[in-house]
């Protein structure tokens, strides 16, 4: 989702985004990621929520082996990336526009035989979902997803078809204007939504949410 100017970018260090290659170790892996923010823009570069959740899911946060993720507005690909190599069955998912350069990391970065337990998969928010199976997914991961005011009711209906009542969503963010805490009030309407980590440094949050059950409407 994430192809358009980014309003924070003037205050960033765009030496770091302007790098042909960002290089990570997880899972006992050297992982590099190429970027292009020139032809892509914000879905092109590693942001610093995408480092957070994967290191939350190198922590063993949850268990991934043998779990259905989806990794939703991917850009890089680099949280795919990570919950393969720790054993998930992953679907890496982001606009038709951003595929075969998601293709193009995940490949270069998982050997075959973990490759083979991974699909990179055009969604676009709230369009597609036809093609996605309701309650499909144990687990959806999102970084920096949330800061577009005008797809938010997309995501929350794209969240909503993706999950079953056993579903796990863990998004990463940071906080950086009123609707970003607008979205997370959208959410809990409904999903049950707690923060579950917070990165000082980075300042970026964890949240974790799953659909709330019919007992807790009543």
């Amino acid at each position: 989702m994430a192809l358009v100017p980014y309003e924070e970018t003037a205050g960033v260090g765009l030496q770091t985004f302007h790098k042909p290659l960002a290089t990570f170790s997880f899972a006992n892996h050297r992982i590099q990621i190429r970027q292009d923010w020139r032809q892509l823009g914000v879905a092109a570069v590693v942001w610093d929520a995408a480092i957070v959740l994967s290191t939350y899911l190198e922590m063993g946060a949850v268990e991934l082996r043998g779990c259905s993720a989806v990794e939703l507005g991917a850009g890089t690909g680099l949280v795919g990336i990570v919950a393969a190599l720790l054993g998930a069955h992953v679907t890496i998912t982001d606009r038709k526009v951003a595929l075969e350069f998601l293709k193009s990391n995940v490949q270069a970065n998982l050997p075959p035989h973990i490759q083979s337990k991974v699909v990179v998969k055009e969604l676009t928010w709230g369009q597609n979902l036809g093609s996605f199976s309701p309650g499909e997914f144990d687990l959806i991961l999102g970084a920096d997803i949330i800061y577009l005011e005008e797809t938010f009711t997309d995501l929350l209906q794209t969240l909503e078809h993706l999950c079953s009542n056993h579903s796990v969503i863990l998004l990463a963010c940071r906080i950086r204007y009123e609707r970003d805490n607008n979205f997370l009030a959208m959410l809990e309407r409904q999903f049950t939504v707690s923060k579950v980590h917070y990165d000082p440094e980075k300042d970026v949050h964890i949240y974790k949410a799953q659909k709330r059950n019919q007992r807790e409407d009543l």
